[in-house]
């Protein structure tokens, strides 16, 4: 059986009929490969004959790693946007211009990053200046500004101290891993990122010493806690018991001090962002199920963590040790006593700039993809 087709049209119009039609809007992988290939063009045509075929070589090496990032994330119509296009064309005449295969990788997570935060401009800058840079920049030199970034960027989420340093020693092992090279020492790195708009040198005061800076970040680790059995301790039970919060899993074992116990914190702030977990019991087709339910905490439960945290003993020679200790653990791991060494030598203060944040986030996540994205 045949099933008839009818059309009517008024003057001037087109008509099309199918049994079945596909319609195909956006850009798939094939039209952004021949986008590419349409600024390779412009790319190349201002070298000689003998650099052609080498910057279209490695064109074509960043072409390669950028089309799958942009498939993954489902991103290929962020090529639409004729800014993203121009700096796709900058892009590429970067790649051209390094031999260095680590850099295509770079250049591709920089146009991943630009199409993602388009609409934020402070972002933007920073990606174009960086897409610029990636083939002067040392290799020493980006080690070094991306274990910094990571220092200051990235703390774990987790409440547990063991956990939590372990964290960040699977972070800095990752960017550490390459024996190749090692991080760099002296005045001349900084003076090149410098001159490259990455950072900005400050000739007054030093940084921050590492257990200095991590025990301000993560005061929830090294800061003293409840004695158990003390008044503070039988308080702390009855304001729990007030709002519905189970005691066990609330007030645990502090790690760094025997007798003592704390809340699950990396530092205060966080309380605002706690959630309980509760189970919750299903039954499905005859089976009892018991499913773990994220439960956000209400007002008042916050306010209690709040005044729990404010029961904590107020003894600096104990928060001394603590940070000793805290150190003590940090030390035990090979990549975190390396960056620990590394960071209290560093010979001057610096700030990140905005080029420089997009740059060594995009290289720590190319050597972590399960960090997350810039801010």
């Amino acid at each position: 059986m045949f099933k008839k087709q009818q059309q009517k049209a008024g003057d001037s119009s087109q008509q099309f009929q199918a049994e079945q039609m596909t319609v195909v809007t956006g850009i798939d992988e094939k039209r952004a490969r021949e986008i590419v290939d349409e600024k390779l063009g412009e790319t190349i045509k201002n070298y000689s004959l003998e650099s052609q075929k080498i910057a279209e070589e490695r064109i074509q090496l960043f072409a390669d790693d950028l089309i799958p990032k942009l498939v993954k994330n489902s991103l290929l119509n962020g090529l639409k946007e004729p800014s993203v296009q121009m700096l796709l064309l900058d892009a590429q005449k970067t790649a051209a211009s390094t031999e260095r295969a680590t850099d295509y990788s770079l250049l591709s997570e920089l146009l991943i990053h630009r199409v993602k935060k388009g609409d934020d401009r402070n972002i933007r800058a920073g990606i174009s200046r960086a897409v610029e840079i990636v083939d002067e920049i040392t290799d020493e030199a980006l080690l070094g500004l991306t274990v910094a970034h990571s220092v200051v960027s990235f703390m774990p989420a987790l409440g547990e101290i063991g956990k939590g340093i372990s964290i960040l020693n699977d972070l800095f092992s990752k960017l550490l891993d390459d024996d190749i090279f090692s991080l760099p020492k002296g005045y001349d790195w900084l003076d090149h990122l410098d001159i490259l708009n990455t950072i900005r040198v400050s000739h007054l005061g030093n940084m921050k010493k590492l257990n200095q800076y991590y025990s301000e970040q993560l005061s929830g680790y090294v800061d003293v806690g409840i004695k158990k059995d003390s008044e503070n301790y039988t308080k702390a039970h009855e304001l729990l018991q007030q709002v519905d919060l189970p005691s066990t899993a609330t007030l645990v074992e502090h790690e760094l001090r025997l007798g003592y116990v704390r809340l699950p914190l990396v530092n205060k702030d966080n309380i605002d962002s706690l959630s309980l977990t509760k189970n919750q019991v299903i039954i499905n087709s005859g089976q009892v199920l018991t499913i773990p339910v994220n439960q956000e905490l209400n007002r008042k439960q916050k306010d209690t963590l709040n005044e729990i945290y404010e029961l904590y003993e107020n003894n600096q020679q104990l928060k001394n040790e603590n940070i000793t200790k805290f150190i003590e653990i940090w030390d035990s791991y090979d990549s975190l006593k390396k960056v620990h060494d590394w960071w209290d030598n560093l010979p001057q203060s610096f700030t990140i700039t905005a080029a420089g944040k997009v740059l060594a986030h995009v290289n720590a996540q190319r050597c972590d993809p399960s960090l997350p994205p810039l801010n």
